[in-house]
């Protein structure tokens, strides 16, 4: 019988299976809602508008973190990382590039929301699908950085999965991160922030309010803020001080982004919704007008 791997310095048996198991619950649950809005919009054609496939590309996102936890929950049942320095970095490179793709496509729906209630414009094909790809070329930007030498992706401390390495905290990383979390944390988190203070003041003067519009936000510093604050304090700070396990808390947090999106983006949508009940059930959508807007 092959003997058991050692277990990761820092952490007991019962932790790695309960970290091993957190990730793959979050994985499975977040690829079947992501996936199911994916479907939904492939088969539903009331679905397809342009405002959608903004709430498409934050689902083909949050899909690409959650095949990241698959991967990242198998390594940690084995309770080491089985696919050598070459994979490290491709995992780090897959998981930035889903993360920052979700975090701008939230920003580019909270855009298109603004407009929709606040300017009565609406969303034209081209401008959506630009938005779309420049999301995805401006994340793919920021996570072939580290790759090409300014940061670095390395183990996190489970050493079963792999991220931006905050360890050091030398000027390579300071630079890097201040410069990655002012364009795809602070000026998103700006965006989304301008954008739904003034849908809700319109709403107020109507007295509809069609969405909770700080939910959005919210989910933002919520899932990522622990993330984020723990690669700040490093710039400044030895984090090696922190024990591995409450060091892997952040990142476990951030990876229930894609249930959460799911739910604020489409399930939580009544019209997307209706969408997809109408792929699993045949029952037809009552409106024939379906947007991105969140009851």
């Amino acid at each position: 019988m092959v003997a058991a791997h050692p277990l990761p310095e820092g952490f007991t048996e019962i932790e790695v299976f309960a970290i091993g198991t957190a990730l793959l619950v979050e994985a499975l649950l977040g690829f079947c809602l992501n996936g199911l809005t994916i479907i939904s919009f492939r088969k539903i054609k009331e679905l397809r508008t342009p405002s959608n496939l903004l709430v498409l590309s934050i689902a083909l996102a949050d899909c690409g973190i959650c095949i990241n936890a698959f991967i990242a929950a198998f390594s940690s049942f084995l309770r080491y990382w089985p696919y050598g320095s070459d994979g490290c970095q491709i995992h780090g490179f897959h998981g930035f590039l889903t993360a920052l793709a979700s975090i701008s496509s939230s920003a580019a729906v909270a855009w298109d929301r603004y407009h929709h209630y606040c300017t009565r414009s609406r969303l034209q094909w081209s401008t959506a699908a630009s938005m779309m790809v420049f999301s995805w070329l401006f994340a793919a930007f920021w996570s072939v950085m580290p790759l090409l030498g300014w940061g670095e992706y390395d183990y996190e401390p489970l050493r079963t999965c792999c991220t931006l390495d905050y360890s050091k905290g030398d000027r390579n990383y300071v630079t890097f991160l201040f410069a990655l979390s002012t364009f795809n944390f602070m000026i998103p988190g700006f965006i989304m922030l301008t954008a739904y203070q003034s849908i809700h003041q319109k709403f107020r003067k109507t007295g509809h309010f069609k969405f909770n519009t700080g939910l959005p936000l919210k989910t933002l510093v919520i899932c990522w803020g622990p993330y984020c604050l723990l690669c700040s304090y490093a710039a400044v700070e030895n984090v090696m001080f922190i024990p591995p396990k409450y060091r892997m808390i952040p990142a476990l947090i951030a990876k229930t982004v894609p249930t959460v999106d799911a739910f604020v983006y489409a399930l939580g949508n009544e019209n997307y919704r209706g969408g997809i009940w109408q792929f699993l059930t045949g029952q037809k959508i009552e409106k024939a007008e379906v947007d991105n807007k969140t009851k």
